[in-house]
């Protein structure tokens, strides 16, 4: 899920690459000399039957431990995937599973494939009973609050399979795509798919690391005009480290529990630059947070460096996340070449 899906009133959300498994040769060099001539196809066959070759592990069963540590048995590859956040929904189409998607929340807005499904959640409720209908093999849900949990509870006492996904940092969006490959039976993709992630952001992260110095960054999350109430990533959350990845100096809430800031503290941190994290659902200009009622004290209303980006693809934690990073990066340091995407 990403802040966009937090502003409609949910909490925020967020695979290290996994071990790269590696196959045994059985080419091991003899002390004997080789014969002259190859071995007749009989005696080929003799010393195959000698030597089978290692059948592949199957991937099913499996049991793996989802986010909030709950471990989930799938019994077979699943055929029929219910998905309730955005970013398992791309996640999902990214591994080539979206076929198996049968059913969304009404936030799952890309790819374009994905939004002609039917819609079983909201960002506060699911109905139980139309994901039951679907008879699921595999439901894949939001934590932190994103999926009610009395929801998820009621699906599992129904014996539907629900992985729940919480990824705090990059770090565990990378973890959870590598998770939803081995729950899908895509390992492979997943894991082709984060190999390149890591290694774009990897480069983008590299290539803004020795500018100096470093602006002290606002990310503007959220606004309420009738409280004045300001909102900006929490501390050790998964927008920070984006921010920071990025090459700024990350202004945050002081609290890891709560998004809010006083104005009070905004102004003693006064940001020299503001990033407008702009979505379909909150899309204020640069002029519009200019005017608000005591922002003319900071250094960045004063300078004009107040800069929109696209929120949805820096904060939505999915395989978008690289070209969220790059964005960021590019409105952060305007002069600076980032390298080619790869």
């Amino acid at each position: 899920m990403s802040l966009t899906d937090r502003r409609r009133g949910v909490a925020l959300l967020v695979v290290l690459l996994a071990a790269i498994v590696g196959g045994c040769s059985s080419g091991g060099a003899s002390s004997s000399p080789a014969p002259s001539v190859a071995p007749s196809p009989s005696a080929a066959a003799s010393e195959a039957a000698a030597s089978p070759s290692p059948s592949p592990t199957p991937a099913f069963p499996v049991t793996i431990t989802d986010d909030e540590g709950t471990s989930v048995e799938l019994a077979a590859e699943p055929k029929k995937i219910v998905s309730l956040t955005p970013a398992t929904t791309e996640i999902l189409f990214q591994l080539g599973a979206g076929d198996r998607v049968v059913a969304t929340d009404d936030g799952s807005d890309y790819p374009q494939q994905a939004t002609a499904l039917p819609h079983v959640a909201t960002f506060s409720s699911v109905d139980v009973e139309k994901v039951v209908a679907l008879e699921p093999d595999l439901v894949v849900a939001g934590g932190l609050g994103f999926t009610p949990a009395e929801s998820i509870t009621k699906l599992r006492d129904l014996k539907v399979p629900v992985v729940v996904i919480y990824a705090p940092s990059v770090e565990g969006v990378l973890k959870d795509i590598e998770l939803l490959g081995t729950a899908t039976g895509t390992s492979a993709d997943a894991e082709s798919l984060t190999t390149a992630m890591r290694a774009d952001m990897d480069a983008v992260a590299s290539a803004v690391a020795s500018q100096s110095p470093k602006p002290r960054v606002f990310y503007d999350v959220g606004y309420d005009d009738t409280t004045g109430a300001i909102y900006a990533p929490a501390d050790d959350s998964f927008l920070a480290e984006m921010v920071t990845m990025a090459g700024g100096d990350v202004i945050t809430t002081g609290d890891p529990n709560t998004y809010e800031i006083p104005i009070e503290k905004l102004i003693e941190k006064d940001p020299q630059l503001i990033i407008l994290g702009t979505n379909p659902f909150y899309s204020p200009t640069p002029d519009a947070v200019a005017k608000r009622r005591g922002w003319d004290a900071f250094t960045a209303v004063r300078n004009g460096d107040i800069r929109p980006v696209n929120d949805i693809e820096i904060t939505r934690p999915g395989p978008r996340l690289p070209v969220g990073l790059r964005t960021l990066a590019s409105a952060i340091w305007p002069d600076v070449t980032l390298p080619a995407a790869s």
